[in-house]
């Protein structure tokens, strides 16, 4: 079986689909499967894969077409039929980074025995090449999702997720008559338990889309409140639960250190008298 699922929601956009298969036929290595997840596309999307699943392309492509729900929903759909060790999305205007299949698995293969939930690398510009927000020059060696954009981080992140993990929390919720749901969600809730190793480079070459999501949220919030509802009540029960953590660590340490201090008076002969 091969190490690498790489899964892209597609909806009407057979003008821009090309490009990215153009770009993983181009992937040196080809330990991965491509998995086109179609969101009730009216265009030619599925003549397309089709036609690409009866070249010799190195690689297995797999396509489900599914009713149209908005992308939260076909990345559940897309974990669902997922069954490689690793995965990966790669949106359908955007390109697999040349060589970024060998990374990911060259990276993969010296951490997979950490406990880390995958990767995190970077985006890049496919017009210009720039970095998407900062990279990790700083020398980070692991962090969380969460922590990155915390201590200071910028910009879209591409991560690459061990499959058992990603399914390992609840799927994205479904609210009848909307189509968003923040893909951060599960990220969120896989930050509590696991750490992402840390990978600077690139890995995906970006082209964010006047009808995209990230142009057009404002319509999005006012067409999906309760998604949007739904990720600000997420987001107050982990602050709450960060908080509390953080208290109980404090604790903790108060604890151990008091414990630490009273163990090495003793050793050394000193004695309190109880204060009246």
């Amino acid at each position: 079986m091969a190490l690498l699922t790489v899964f892209t929601p597609a909806y009407n956009r057979a003008s821009t689909l090309p490009r990215t298969y153009q770009s993983l036929c181009e992937q040196e290595c080809k330990d991965f499967i491509w998995l086109i997840v179609d969101d009730g596309s009216s265009d030619n999307t599925r003549e397309l894969v089709e036609g690409w699943k009866n070249q010799d392309n190195g690689f297995e492509i797999q396509y489900i077409y599914k009713k149209n729900g908005g992308m939260h929903t076909a990345h559940n759909v897309a974990y669902e039929n997922i069954h490689t060790e690793l995965n990966v999305c790669i949106d359908s205007d955007d390109r697999m980074a040349e060589g970024a299949v060998k990374k990911i698995k060259t990276a993969w293969l010296k951490v997979r025995n950490k406990n880390y939930a995958g990767l995190i690398g970077l985006d890049a510009d496919m017009n210009t090449g720039r970095i998407i927000g900062k990279d990790f020059s700083y020398g980070l060696k692991e962090t969380t999702l969460g922590g990155y954009y915390a201590s200071g981080g910028e910009g879209d992140k591409k991560l690459v997720y061990r499959t058992d993990v990603i399914n390992s929390v609840p799927p994205y919720p479904v609210f009848e008559g909307e189509k968003y749901v923040g893909l951060v969600y599960k990220y969120t809730l896989i930050d509590q338990k696991y750490k992402l190793f840390v990978l600077n480079d690139v890995l995906c070459d970006v082209e964010y889309q006047m009808d995209g999501s990230s142009n057009t949220m404002f319509r999005q919030y006012l067409k999906n409140p309760k998604g949007f509802a739904f990720i600000r009540i997420e987001n107050m029960k982990n602050q709450k639960r960060i908080r509390l953590f953080i208290f109980a660590f404090l604790i903790i340490s108060a604890l151990s250190a008091a414990f630490s201090f009273a163990v090495s008076a003793e050793e050394s002969g000193i004695y309190f008298e109880d204060y009246e």
